[in-house]
């Protein structure tokens, strides 16, 4: 029996619960009415008695007749229209001695009265139940007296049980029938609750739940990944110790939903949250972290409803990195490789004149290349001892020379040892160097285009090939300056700037081609660097896109 009530979901058990109780209750209510009424009628039996016994009593007619030479003859009509008139089952006149004078029944006429007479003898009135001649029965005694106050005889009136009984079967048919109205009311009630529970508790049991209970709570706070729960009606419901740490929120968590455009969370993360919109892998960047983000809508198992979003957050930050150095190792590596060509050309160009015969210009050529590539060298080197830095920039200015792109740079002689976290200065130079190599990397696609359009159309018309499109070569500047409190790293590019400059370092805004993976994240993540170091970031066309970067070597060197 055990075995199968743990089986019942709480629908059921709150049901059957209810259904008992209410049973039991109508039970106890309905004996307790029973009694009520039965005590009710016999009361009312007993007062109708005494009032029609006190009534004979004092009528000087039965005073009268009883001390006449034959009362019985006098006194039985009158007792037996009486009866009639007042629904009394018998009207018993009596001697003191006990002999009836009147009685329903002619033949118990001169028979002595059974029941108590002793009190009415002692001039007290009283009721009882007897049982005397017509059964059991609810009586009133009451002493008849005389002008001096003598008792000269007895009158008992009363009713039978059995008419009392009849009585109370009108009075318990209320009852009976109301006790039915309040179980069916009752269990009706019982059975929509019940409905209502089956629906929210999708019919499982109270250990089922307790179970559920206890494994979500342990994968709650044991998963890495932030999660969050929101509800249909954008309203936090639930989110573990990982997304809280993520998104700045408390770690005790709300007793009731809270709205979530409510919250203080990072704008593009708060919008997705709040919107219920389905994300696969989405990328969002915080003041403090990188997070990929998922986000799935949840249907009801029973009927299909949505109940809103869960969401989790996995951590990129040190990834993010890891991939920052990665690239710029991969640039060194390209870079490399280039020069690696580039000399292996230059190397047969050398030889060749040498054969040719022609060593001086051999010699000439060998040291421009040579001036060239130490001049760039020289000046990175020269501005102090940052070596991840000057491989970087090393790097990118062989990657610009690869792609087309003059990359000047200008570097403050006094840069020194700056106490930077390396990753982050990588983060830093490396986005906004690329960011601007890739702003004007399309304009010069485009000129080449229209340059290459134009000597297709002047071969056409019999023309000569084609005259040149004048067009401004890609640039790129990266100045470098120290003061006394400040590192500023100013990066310009000589492109069509910022379509948006309030944008510019939002999630997802990017001047690369929307078919470009990764597309929005690089800039952003500058911005995450900056705050991190306690910097600023200043943004402005001029023509072409123009940031500027302040990072207290203060707060560096005090670290």
């Amino acid at each position: 029996m055990g075995r199968m009530i743990r089986g019942w979901s709480i629908a059921a058990r709150l049901f059957v619960l209810q259904v008992a109780f209410i049973a039991v209750l109508t039970t106890v209510a309905t004996v307790w009415l029973f009694a009520d009424s039965r005590s009710d009628v016999d009361a009312d039996a007993a007062t109708h008695s005494m009032t029609v016994a006190a009534s004979v009593a004092a009528n000087p007619f039965v005073t009268g007749a009883v001390a006449s030479d034959d009362p019985s003859a006098t006194l039985q009509p009158y007792a037996v229209d009486l009866m009639r008139a007042t629904n009394t089952d018998f009207i018993t006149i009596m001697t003191p001695d006990r002999t009836r004078l009147t009685h329903p029944d002619p033949a118990e006429i001169g028979r002595p009265f059974l029941g108590t007479v002793t009190p009415a003898l002692a001039g007290e009135s009283f009721t009882e139940t007897y049982a005397g001649t017509l059964g059991p029965s609810v009586r009133a005694v009451v002493p008849i007296e005389n002008a001096g106050g003598d008792v000269v005889a007895i009158v008992a009136a009363g009713v039978t049980v059995d008419n009392i009984s009849a009585a109370l079967g009108g009075r318990l048919a209320i009852v009976f029938a109301t006790a039915v109205l309040t179980l069916v009311l009752g269990a009706v009630a019982a059975w929509l609750l019940s409905r209502y529970l089956r629906r929210v508790t999708w019919g499982r049991g109270p250990e089922e739940m307790s179970r559920m209970f206890a494994y979500y709570e342990g994968v709650l706070h044991s998963v890495r990944e932030g999660l969050v729960l929101v509800d249909a009606q954008g309203r936090l419901l639930l989110y573990n110790d990982q997304a809280a740490e993520f998104l700045g929120l408390p770690f005790e968590r709300p007793t009731e939903p809270v709205p979530v455009r409510d919250l203080d969370l990072p704008g593009d993360l708060g919008a997705l949250l709040a919107s219920g919109e389905r994300a696969v892998d989405e990328v969002y960047v915080t003041p403090t972290d990188v997070l990929v983000v998922n986000q799935e809508v949840t249907v009801s198992s029973g009927p299909a409803r949505i109940l809103g979003t869960v969401t989790t957050l996995r951590d990129h930050t040190d990834l993010q990195k890891l991939t920052g150095e990665l690239q710029t190792m991969r640039t060194l590596s390209d870079a490399l490789r280039s020069q690696t060509h580039e000399f292996s050309n230059r190397l047969h160009t050398i030889v060749a004149l040498i054969e040719l015969g022609r060593a001086q210009e051999a010699v000439d050529f060998a040291a421009n290349e040579l001036d060239v590539g130490q001049e760039l060298a020289d000046s990175l080197l020269a501005s102090g001892e940052e070596p991840v830095l000057t491989a970087l920039l090393l790097g990118k200015s062989a990657q610009a020379r690869e792609r087309g792109i003059d990359l000047d740079l200008r570097i403050d002689e006094r840069l020194g040892r700056l106490g930077l976290e390396p990753s982050e200065l990588v983060t830093i130079v490396g986005n906004l160097v690329d960011n601007a190599m890739d702003a004007v990397k399309p304009e010069l696609d485009r000129a080449e285009t229209a340059a290459d359009a134009d000597a297709d159309a002047g071969a056409a018309a019999g023309t000569a090939a084609g005259a040149a499109v004048p067009t401004e070569r890609p640039r790129v500047l990266v100045e470098i300056d120290r003061n006394a409190r400040d590192l500023v790293l100013r990066v310009s590019d000589n492109g069509s700037g910022f379509a948006d400059v309030d944008l510019a370092f939002s999630r997802g805004y990017s001047t690369k081609r929307a078919d470009v993976h990764g597309r929005g994240i690089g800039l952003a993540l500058v911005d995450q660097a900056v705050r991190r170091l306690g910097g600023a970031v200043d943004v402005h066309n001029a023509p072409g896109a123009v940031v500027t970067v302040r990072l207290p070597l203060e707060l560096a060197e005090a670290s």
